[in-house]
């Protein structure tokens, strides 16, 4: 083996222990497509903020050949899917070969390393199946992230855990303590208790991280399936079964994986109510803390508007504003053959699309849509932007829906490729970045955290991060919650109703009338937004409150900082 590992910059000595990181997507750069969303954008970041603190921590993920997928568009404008084959020369082969089992077969794996300084992360190791060795179905494992087969996708999660642990092995890094970050990587928590045979000891080097309340993110299987498949490795039933606390013959890899860990970690303050309400009646749940997410500042925000900012000089954020729309608005000319004016109000929904976050809400009345933007006195730009599973079908058919519509207005944009890179320049382009989640639903959300960054002001419901840095009609706005015992169509068009008041008797007279408050607002945004939700943040956090703690059995009960 000729690659040899040692981790490649100096560590700080309050982050010397030894930390492994599973995660199956991460958002790092625009050229190395790996992510489907949130749960990779966070990631991203706590990789640049790892090599900013000079923390001992290395990544583990997998080179997806064909990425998530890529957004394109069909001949009437509406939504397709495309899988291109992806090259990354910046990517170094390892040449390190190993198997894993996988249904009873031997399956041959490698991997790729990306190095601290080609984007400043901490060290970032890609498993692939994809090598001449492998059958075709094998090589697939690696192919697409979050393939809809159900095999390939527990494949995906051993690769992950079981490859993850056998390629530190080979480099012969022993890390102190192992994060899941997202119950993906499962297979790892059996296979380290193979080796140590102590749950204590599993427990003190085992945390995890939950990101989300929603049934998509906390996948059931059939136990039969996952021990024919060797989810377990050669663990015995008995000892899955007692480790697990199975009760029927469903395996809830999310809750499997807090009974498995020592210490555990929603990703809000409110998202940690919500996971204590949801396993209260599971017994063997490990104690759990909240680490409210964050997003890097050094690679998210605009340097040149927070320097106006620390010269109080509110028209040159102002001005960097509207060129920051003028670059997002050749986007938006390209895509759409439409041409926006820097000087009108724009309102940006963009984000994964998926049910729970209601991209479609301002639909929800089509007359008072009509009104808002037809208005004349005071009119208005909008745009959505964003990726959703390229099997949900519902979703796809809200964004061809919202494609449609927007047909009839000049100032409605739909854009595909809601990548790193345009959700920068949406982010330095809006003026308002809706946040608008069913209550309960959203355990935190990022996407607005970079928008106050890059002087947006966030309109949105209290749910997630939201609550821990809103301050109504300082900093952001807020929209007044509706009964979340209704029945969701109930909700939905109570929220509607609150936004659209909000807009028309607040936000959008303000931006109009009042633009030296609207700038005071914005400025405040982007002060509140610090240093809190930047993720040198979360990642001393996580040292201090996640993995230090769990390794010295010193597990606390505290719920979180006030």
């Amino acid at each position: 083996m000729s690659f040899s590992f040692t981790h490649p910059f100096p560590i700080a000595p309050e982050y010397s222990r030894r930390v492994a990181y599973f995660c199956m997507e991460y958002a790092i750069h625009q050229p190395l497509k790996l992510y489907a969303g949130g749960l990779g954008f966070l990631a991203g970041s706590h990789l640049r903020s790892a090599f900013e603190l000079r923390q001992n921590l290395t990544a583990v993920g997998i080179l997806w050949k064909y990425g998530y997928y890529d957004q394109v568009r069909k001949s009437d404008q509406t939504m397709d899917v495309l899988f291109e084959e992806k090259v990354y020369g910046f990517l170094q082969p390892t040449d390190i070969r190993f198997t894993i089992r996988i249904s009873g077969h031997d399956v041959w794996v490698t991997a790729f390393y990306l190095p601290p300084g080609v984007f400043n992360t901490a060290p970032l190791f890609l498993l692939t199946t994809d090598l001449p060795e492998n059958d075709y179905l094998a090589r697939t494992i690696s192919h697409k992230l979050y393939d809809p087969n159900p095999e390939t996708k527990i494949a995906a999660s051993i690769l992950l855990g079981v490859g993850g642990a056998k390629l530190l092995e080979a480099l012969g890094w022993q890390p102190e303590t192992w994060h899941l970050n997202e119950s993906h990587g499962l297979p790892l928590a059996f296979y380290l208790y193979s080796k140590w045979k102590d749950v204590k000891v599993l427990k003190r080097r085992l945390v995890f991280t939950n990101h989300t309340p929603e049934d998509g993110g906390n996948p059931r299987n059939e136990i039969t399936l996952l021990e024919k498949m060797g989810f377990f490795g050669e663990l015995p039933m008995a000892d899955v079964v007692r480790l697990s606390g199975i009760e029927d013959n469903q395996l809830n890899h999310t809750l499997t994986a807090f009974r498995l860990a020592g210490l555990a970690n929603g990703v809000s303050k409110l998202h940690l109510q919500t996971l204590q309400v949801m396993w209260k009646d599971h017994p063997g749940i490990c104690p759990m803390i909240s680490i409210t997410n964050a997003q890097n500042y050094r690679y998210w925000a605009d340097g040149k508007m927070y320097a106006a900012l620390d010269r109080q000089d509110a028209q040159s954020v102002w001005l960097k504003k509207h060129e920051g729309k003028r670059q997002l608005f050749e986007v938006v000319a390209d895509q759409n053959g439409e041409i926006y004016d820097p000087a009108i109000l724009t309102i940006v929904f963009a984000k994964r699309f998926t049910g729970y976050k209601r991209a479609d809400l301002l639909l929800e009345d089509r007359e008072r849509f009509h009104r808002l933007v037809t208005n004349k006195q005071h009119p208005v730009q909008f745009i959505w932007a964003g990726k959703p599973y390229p099997m949900d079908y519902a979703a796809i058919g809200d964004f061809d829906n919202l494609v449609n519509i927007c047909k009839g207005y000049p100032n409605c944009s739909v854009l595909v490729g809601y990548e790193l890179r345009l959700s920068r320049q949406l982010k330095q382009g809006a003026d308002i970045w809706l946040n608008l989640p069913r209550l309960t639903h959203e355990a935190s959300g990022t996407s607005g955290m970079t928008a106050a960054m890059n002087g947006a002001l966030n309109i949105g419901m209290p749910d997630g991060w939201f609550p821990e840095f809103a301050k109504d009609r300082v900093n952001s706005f807020v929209i007044p919650p509706g009964d979340t015992s209704l029945p969701d169509h109930q909700q939905d068009f109570a929220d509607a109703a609150s936004l659209y008041d909000l807009l028309e008797k607040t936000v959008i007279p303000l931006y109009y009338d009042d633009p030296g408050r609207w700038c005071s607002m914005v400025m405040a945004g982007m002060r509140d937004i610090l240093p809190y939700f930047d993720s040198n943040r979360l990642a001393a956090e996580y040292y201090d409150r996640l993995y230090i703690p769990a390794a010295n059995s010193r597990i606390s009960k505290d719920q979180g900082p006030e």
